[in-house]
């Protein structure tokens, strides 16, 4: 059977990491990247069979890069420590390494938590992302929400990985300032400049696009919340850029 290195990247998961490492046990191989966490995340991985590698962070995109050009096998599971893959899809995963019909990767889909509830609708309905691939044809680009390129074709998982990415509102504003972070580093580098569109109506649009036109509200307060989210998100990356462009004049 062809081999599989699952590849979890970590910054302060204590709460999640031992969980994670159980999900992907079917993997011959478990690396956890760690971006020097400064909380329980190692101690706890230690307790089990897998390869710590720690690395500054930097991006994610060169953070899971590293990590892939240090695996053994030629199959590549990428982990969020916050996912946990299901029975279901483990069953799929073995069989698609086995007999993978020219295909290099694999998208599976996702069941989003958000403060413990099951977000359905706000574009959840639509999340999928690639977790199974050949490292030899496949890499990683972008600094936030990376997206990898593949050189090939892709294919479907049935079944979904939960995904329980918020613990509460709280947790949300804390990753999103860390993303927008990023985001915004990435837009000063480009030159971009920012505008009352920016700040006001692009936030807006992105709590109607989640709330409304994606059906948002069918998830009630849930889903008003996460919608609300998703626009500070927006907000808030280019308050970010508009110091970082202040500052640099």
């Amino acid at each position: 059977m062809t081999k599989i290195t699952a590849i979890i990247p970590t910054l302060n998961e204590e709460v999640h990491i031992e969980s994670a490492i159980n999900s992907v046990s079917f993997a011959n191989e478990i690396i956890v990247i760690d971006s020097y966490s400064d909380d329980e995340t190692v101690v706890l991985a230690k307790k089990y069979n897998v390869k710590i590698i720690k690395r500054k962070f930097d991006d994610f995109s060169s953070q899971k890069n590293f990590a892939i050009a240090q695996a053994k096998h030629p199959w590549i599971y990428i982990l969020d420590a916050d996912e946990r893959v299901t029975a279901a899809v483990e069953q799929e995963i073995l069989e698609a390494v086995k007999n993978p019909k020219d295909k290099v990767g694999f998208f599976v889909r996702r069941s989003f938590y958000f403060a413990g509830k099951n977000i359905n609708y706000g574009g959840c309905q639509r999340d999928k992302v690639v977790r199974l691939f050949l490292k030899e044809h496949c890499t990683y680009k972008g600094v936030v929400h990376e997206t990898i390129y593949t050189k090939g074709k892709l294919g479907f998982f049935k079944n979904k990985i939960t995904h329980y990415s918020y613990k509460n509102y709280n947790h949300y504003i804390s990753k999103m300032n860390f993303y927008s972070a990023l985001r915004a580093r990435q837009y000063h580098a480009e030159g971009k400049k920012v505008n009352a569109y920016h700040l006001v109506i692009k936030p807006a649009a992105r709590f109607v696009i989640h709330f409304f036109i994606r059906f948002g509200f069918l998830d009630g307060f849930a889903g008003f919340v996460f919608a609300k989210a998703q626009a500070y998100g927006v907000f808030t990356r280019y308050v970010k850029l508009r110091l970082l462009n202040k500052n640099k004049s």
